[in-house]
């Protein structure tokens, strides 16, 4: 008997199970398509995060270079064995320009996320867990905020913060920052509405009862139950700063030339090339922008797929959590009249009345 026991507790305190890598279940969470778009997407961020991290390594030229061992580039030169993707009407290499565009995003992008939900998910925690004066008048603010355009709202904040000057580091911050106003609305709304819709839970309900302090509440007790959403927001966040910063640099309210190369300040360079047959600078910067648009777009939709419950999928079918219980529940519950029409169905006697 004392061996039974001890087998058996010897089984409930062993060492843990053991963690595979991170995320790995959630990509045996997807099947089909939904795989298929989450390994693709992560495949093009790969991509572009190790081109953008050894962009100096990988890039022959400087992005604002004009010499090579003293040969001045020549100007508008077509793809060449010296230039692959050739040289804009300033003499810049294109294709070391395009690869430090790729470093200039993902800096922007990661400054913008991150300082969106520093400021946004605290400012949605406080508003809907105090609720009153406060929540109405930060629920104001954003309201505001977010009936802007998106592009002519991040003009306006490039502007104040830019003051027609643009360093390397504050041009980036700048573009960061006008970015960040954006989306820090969208932030702040999520939050708030899922912390008012769990601040009366019954767990919330046991923690304030025990004395925690509001502060110990909100990040310990409901932030967990209100993050399932942010990283499909952050993932859509970042292809929109993407869309954003190419604007700005587009129209001009961009990150200055010599600071940093930029993918939407290309462009603009590159509208008087096409209509006279230089198609390489413009060509190359545009599909470098709707590659990584595309990448971060199949991950964000991906995710949306997997961590929403309604969405989410069973098996490898593409039917929803929901619309299989359904089909069981009808498969459970047949018809009225439907048992009777059966061939094998058996018929009552007197005796089973």
């Amino acid at each position: 008997m004392s061996a039974i026991v001890t087998t058996e507790t010897e089984g409930l305190t062993g060492p843990p199970p053991r963690r595979g890598f991170p995320g790995v279940a959630l990509l045996r969470s997807t099947h089909g398509l939904q795989r298929g778009m989450l390994l693709g997407g992560l495949a093009v961020i790969t991509l572009f995060v190790a081109v953008a991290v050894l962009a100096p390594i990988l890039a022959p030229y400087g992005f604002n270079a004009d010499r090579a061992g003293g040969v001045i580039f020549g100007t508008q030169q077509p793809p060449s064995a010296a230039h692959w993707f050739g040289t804009t009407v300033g003499g810049q290499d294109v294709l070391s320009r395009v690869l430090f565009g790729a470093r200039t995003a993902l800096t922007v992008i990661v400054l913008a996320v991150a300082i969106s939900l520093l400021v946004g998910v605290p400012l949605g925690l406080v508003s809907g867990y105090f609720g009153g004066v406060l929540d109405r008048i930060l629920v104001l603010i954003t309201d505001a905020l977010y009936a802007f355009p998106s592009l002519l709202l991040a003009i306006v904040v490039s502007i104040m913060i830019e003051g027609g000057r643009s360093t390397p580091f504050g041009g980036i911050l700048a573009a960061a920052i006008s970015i960040t106003v954006v989306y820090v609305p969208q932030y702040f709304r999520v939050v708030r509405n899922l912390t008012v819709s769990v601040k009366n839970e019954p767990f919330v309900e046991s923690a304030r009862i025990t004395g925690a302090r509001p502060s110990r509440i909100m990040f310990r007790h409901v932030l967990p139950n209100v993050s399932q959403t942010l990283p499909v927001l952050a993932t859509l966040n970042a292809s929109e700063a993407i869309l954003t910063l190419a604007g700005l640099g587009f129209l001009g309210f961009g990150i200055e030339p010599s600071a940093a190369a930029e993918w939407g300040y290309d462009l603009n360079k590159a509208l008087a090339d096409a209509t006279n047959g230089i198609w390489w600078t413009g060509i190359y910067p545009g599909v470098a922008i709707v590659l990584v648009v595309a990448g971060v777009t199949l991950v964000g939709e991906s995710l949306n797929d997997v961590l929403n419950p309604m969405l989410r999928t069973r098996g490898g079918g593409t039917s929803t959590a929901d619309e299989d219980e359904i089909a069981l529940a009808g498969d459970l519950d047949p018809a009225p009249g439907e048992l009777g029409s059966r061939s094998d169905a058996t018929p009552t006697t007197k005796d089973d009345r």
